[in-house]
C-alpha cells in the first residue's frame, strides 16, 4: 500500500531538448550587458509536448528557465499509432511547415528544430520539409506547434474529406 502511493507522487518523466541559445548584448550608457535566451522544447516521449524560450544573464539559467516554463505550457498531440493521422500545414511569420504522415520504419525524418518537437512528442514516423525557407528557429517550432495543435482525429480527417 506504501508502495503505491510513492509511485503515484512521482513525477512524469521529460525528454528536455535546447535547439537554440543566442547570445544578445544590450548596449546602455554603462556600457555592455550581456544576456542569453534559450529555445527548449519539453515532452514526455508519449503525446505531450510543450515549448518555451528562457532569458537570463547566464546560459544555464536561461535552460532552467525555459525548461521549467515548457513544462507548464504542455499541450497533447493527437497521433495514429507511431506517426499523425494525417498531411497538415501550419504558418507561423515567414515559415510554412508540411508534416505528412509516414509508415513505420520511415524515421524522423526533419530539421534539428522539427525533429525535436516529434521525438518529444513520441513521434517516430513522420516526413517534414519547411517550405517557406527561414533560420529563425524560434518561427520554424512555433510553425509546427500551429500544424500540431490543428491535427484532427482520423474520423474527423475523412468525414471533412468526403464534405468536399
Amino acid at each position: 500500500m506504501v508502495k503505491q502511493i510513492e509511485n503515484e507522487t512521482q513525477e512524469k518523466t521529460f525528454i528536455e531538448k535546447v535547439i537554440f541559445i543566442n547570445r544578445v548584448t544590450k548596449v546602455t550608457k554603462g556600457g555592455k550587458n550581456l544576456g542569453f535566451s534559450a529555445l527548449v522544447v519539453v515532452g514526455d516521449g508519449a503525446s505531450e509536448v510543450g515549448y518555451a524560450l528562457g532569458k537570463a544573464n547566464e546560459v544555464a539559467e536561461a535552460i532552467r528557465k525555459g525548461i521549467k516554463r515548457a513544462r507548464r505550457n504542455l499541450t497533447v498531440i493527437r497521433k495514429k499509432g507511431t506517426t499523425i493521422p494525417h498531411q497538415m500545414n501550419g504558418k507561423f511569420g515567414a515559415v510554412e511547415v508540411m508534416l505528412k504522415p509516414a509508415f513505420r520504419g520511415t524515421g524522423v525524418i526533419a530539421c534539428t528544430s522539427v525533429r525535436a518537437v516529434c521525438e518529444c512528442a513520441g513521434i517516430k514516423d513522420i516526413l517534414t520539409k519547411v517550405l517557406k525557407k527561414s533560420n529563425n528557429p524560434i518561427n520554424v517550432i512555433k510553425a509546427t506547434f500551429v500544424a500540431l495543435e490543428n491535427m484532427k482525429e482520423l474520423k474527423d480527417a475523412a468525414t471533412s474529406a468526403n464534405d468536399k
